[in-house]
């Protein structure tokens, strides 16, 4: 029973961590940054 647990928390913070990665990866692309060009799309000539 411990193990799963232990299990369940791992993948709890897990989840968690990909869900902020994704959230500030679409936050950015609203922003009008992307990670292809630097971050900075004003830069780059093919952002999409």
């Amino acid at each position: 029973m411990n193990g799963i647990i232990g299990t369940a928390i791992v993948l709890v913070i897990v989840v968690s961590i990909v869900a902020l990665v994704v959230r500030s990866m679409i936050k950015s692309k609203k922003a009008g940054k992307s990670l292809q060009c630097g971050m900075d799309c004003s830069k780059c000539k093919g952002c999409h």
